[in-house]
């Protein structure tokens, strides 16, 4: 499957999707990650593994955290080298004043938004592909 780079195709058909759930980010002991736990992503830090695995995960397996994040997938096949599509994504949700953790998978970039503000920042992204039209 080939990716897209234009900037403006990207951001015209990005098209964000709010997956349902609550998310955390926490850091597995031992750099394993605790059986029953299903991340959604890691990342191999020198200081740890860290996990970002849905709240009731980390619940169960007693993982502390503090930030609990709405999840939203832009539904658009990014080249991993294509310019601006992060900082477009990013710009909106600053000016917005809503923060945002960035992941990004072979097809699609995620966002990790504060939960109680997921539903703005889906309506900033969808605006955003709009203005992009």
């Amino acid at each position: 499957m080939t990716g897209e780079r234009d900037l403006r195709t990207l951001l015209q058909s990005m098209r964000p999707e709010l997956n349902p759930g609550r998310y955390v980010f926490t850091t597995a002991p031992g750099g394993e990650v605790p059986a029953g736990v299903t991340p959604v992503a890691t990342v191999a830090e020198r200081e740890g593994l860290t996990l970002v695995l849905p709240e009731a995960d980390a619940v169960a397996a007693g993982l502390a955290y503090d930030f609990v994040a709405g999840w939203i997938t832009l539904h658009v096949h990014c080249v991993l080298d294509a310019v601006g599509l992060t900082a477009a994504v990013s710009l909106a949700l600053t000016d917005a004043g809503v923060s945002c953790n960035v992941v990004a998978g072979y097809h699609h970039d995620h966002l990790f938004v504060p939960y109680a503000r997921t539903a703005e920042a889906v309506g900033v992204l969808e605006a955003l592909a709009a203005e992009s039209g």
